[in-house]
């Protein structure tokens, strides 16, 4: 069996191969740390976990590399406006550097509640500042940079192929472009690869550089990281779609003119998470955090599940009501999970077990679909005639994918009024008095607690 990808690039789904066989190179747009990743930011980074695990389900070793921006990300995308992590300090009365460790630990928290795994490598802008300056000097040097007044621009001009990502045509940029007028730019359209005249004056975050004291502009950081650590020519780059049309285009054109050949094979990018029909934003003000949907009563794996029931490239609409009904299911399954390691029957079918298997497997495999993966998962939580072991032993093998944390899955905490009725049923079943154990069974069981006797005692877990 084999993987295909919607690729951005073509607009296509495409039979993955690797550069290298075996082995793939991803690189995955991180946070930029200046306040705590929004659900919607989160939701970009499940889609990405499961295309990791995905791409190791398929056997494939994967070099994963994830950038931390913590200098130089302006609030637009076009180089206009404030620096957002000298904003957060001003905020927070905290230097830039401690505004950035903060919420650089307050984000790979989210990402362990929600069982992401880890990258194989996280790269920090501010750590990287000589790499992007020797990637703009060659860029100078070729023709594709200009200097004016200590600022360091590309020149889209010279980058015949710039809207290949984005499908727009130049004069359409032009006409959609929100720049702040820069009469240093040879055209609205170029970007900044340093700024060294900015209006930071006094911006904490510089460094000595041959086009003088400044800081790099946002979009070099990821070139120059990815290709460090991941070499010239990548497998997969993913991001959110609202990078397509400016800085994964800039990426491109950056990296494509400093080597002179294509740089990334597969561009992979997650839709938005929507708020009554808009994009989920913090600076519009539709802003939940992970800790939000938890002072709701809602556990981050609820939000992982959520995320899972749409495909990445839909636009997935949050609501509590929708959250709640994710909430729901995910405990049914997770009910379902406990009551088979309370009462692990085999079954007669393990033919079946293998279908089940396969096709989740294939809609791994097509476009990471995970709609299809998840109808799947259901249809087999219902066939009683797999029989316990045989559908726990499938949950797991499922959850390499889902990483829903199936084998930390325990047994329901009862109150000290449920834990009574459980006692007092114990107490029946010793003095043999069947018929007010079977009462009590009946009545734990209105209460949604179901019963499993065991050698040791009894068990329970929640009805689904």
């Amino acid at each position: 069996m084999t993987l295909s990808f919607f690729n951005t690039l073509t607009r296509q789904v495409e039979l993955f191969k690797p550069i290298h066989p075996g082995q793939v190179s991803l690189y995955t747009c991180g946070p930029t740390v200046y306040n705590y990743a929004h659900i919607g930011n989160l939701r970009t980074y499940i889609f990405e976990d499961i295309l990791r695990r995905a791409l190791e389900r398929f056997g494939f070793k994967v070099s994963h590399v994830m950038n931390i921006t913590d200098v130089g990300h302006l609030e637009s995308d076009a180089d206009a406006g404030d620096d957002k992590m000298a904003l957060a300090s001003k905020r927070e009365h905290k230097s830039p550097w401690e505004i950035a460790r903060y919420y650089e630990d307050a984000f790979f928290k989210d990402c362990a509640a929600l069982n992401l795994v880890k990258p194989t490598l996280v790269c920090r802008a501010t750590e990287h500042i000589a790499e992007m300056q020797a990637m703009v000097s060659k860029l100078i040097d070729k023709g594709y940079a200009y200097v004016v007044d200590g600022n360091v621009y590309f020149r889209i001009s010279k980058f015949a192929d710039y809207a290949k990502l984005s499908k727009r045509n130049l004069s359409e940029l032009l006409e959609g472009a929100r720049v702040d007028v820069d009469n240093r730019k040879e055209s609205p359209l170029d970007f900044v690869l340093w700024f060294s005249q900015s209006k930071f004056p006094n911006q904490i975050m510089k460094w000595e550089s041959p086009w003088g004291t400044g800081f790099p502009g946002w979009h070099i950081e990821c070139s120059a990281m990815a290709s460090k650590y991941l070499g010239e020519h990548i497998d997969i780059h993913c991001g959110g779609v609202d990078h397509i049309s400016v800085h994964h285009s800039n990426e491109i054109a950056q990296s494509e003119g400093c080597f002179g050949h294509p740089w990334v094979n597969t561009w992979m990018h997650g839709e938005f998470l929507v708020l009554d029909k808009a994009k989920m934003s913090k600076s519009s003000g539709n802003f939940l955090t992970l800790k939000s949907l938890e002072e709701q009563g809602f556990e981050p794996l609820h939000y992982r599940y959520f995320c899972l029931g749409a495909h990445y490239r839909s636009q997935l609409f949050f609501s509590f009501e929708a959250l709640q009904g994710a909430k729901n299911a995910f405990e049914s399954l997770k009910n379902r999970v406990i009551s088979w390691k309370l009462d692990p029957q085999k079954g007669a079918h393990p033919e079946k077990a293998a279908d089940y298997l396969k096709r989740f497997n294939e809609a791994l495999a097509n476009d990471l679909d995970m709609p299809i993966a998840l109808s799947i998962l259901w249809e087999m939580l219902k066939d009683t005639s797999l029989g316990g072991k045989a559908q726990l032993d499938l949950m797991r093998q499922f959850d390499q994918i889902l990483g829903l944390g199936v084998d930390n899955f325990e047994k329901a905490e009862l109150s000290p009024e449920q834990l009574a009725l459980v006692q007092k049923r114990e107490e029946a079943r010793a003095d043999k008095d069947w018929a007010k154990a079977d009462e009590l069974r009946k009545e734990l069981l209105g209460l949604g607690i179901c019963l499993k006797d065991t050698q040791t005692g009894t068990d329970w877990y929640l009805s689904y």
